[in-house]
């Protein structure tokens, strides 16, 4: 990999693009956030779908899921997932889908996350900018009726923050770039 290539692939936090499909939840006040890399080559969103959740440190994720709330998966189930084939994995339902996103939904209705890939315009060489996103919707409280994220949520989010950039990073590797 050359140098620009090297400095291209460094996950970094960045704004949500106009148009994704996550912002609706950054819009209405839940914790949203969104790394995004940009590689050479063109990637298809459907082999980064594919790649994402086959990586092997998402398959550490996908085997506590099995294990923890009974929601095995498959890397076949991750290639159907990505053709468009395949509305629920693992913990998740396909929540909303274009050609460049996916949208997934976790099975308690609590967690989003984002795939995006869409082609780097004016670069001299085709590259491709993979964006990876979350969101969490606040929980609202028994009695006040007010939303809050609460204690676990703000004691994990400096892990999820490094894990997020680590998932796009195996992708990353997972695509070949």
């Amino acid at each position: 990999m050359a140098a620009g290539d090297q400095q291209r692939s460094v996950v970094s936090p960045c704004e949500l693009p106009d148009g994704a499909l996550l912002r609706k939840y950054r819009d209405s006040g839940a914790f949203a956030d969104c790394y995004c890399v940009e590689v050479p080559g063109a990637v298809s969103q459907a082999r980064y779908i594919e790649a994402f959740y086959s990586t092997r440190l998402f398959k550490i994720e996908r085997s506590l899921l099995a294990w923890l709330v009974a929601k095995p998966s498959t890397d076949l189930q991750a290639a159907a997932l990505a053709a468009g084939r395949l509305d629920t994995f693992a913990a998740w339902r396909v929540e909303g889908r274009t050609d460049d996103q996916l949208l997934m939904c976790d099975f308690q209705g609590r967690t989003r996350s984002w795939l995006m890939s869409e082609a780097v315009s004016g670069a001299e060489t085709p590259a491709t900018r993979l964006y990876f996103g979350s969101a969490v919707v606040p929980a609202t409280r028994a009695g006040s009726g007010r939303s809050q994220m609460g204690f676990v949520f703000r004691a994990l989010l400096g892990f999820h923050k490094l894990y997020s950039r680590m998932l796009l990073r195996a992708a990353v590797s997972a695509v070949g770039a």
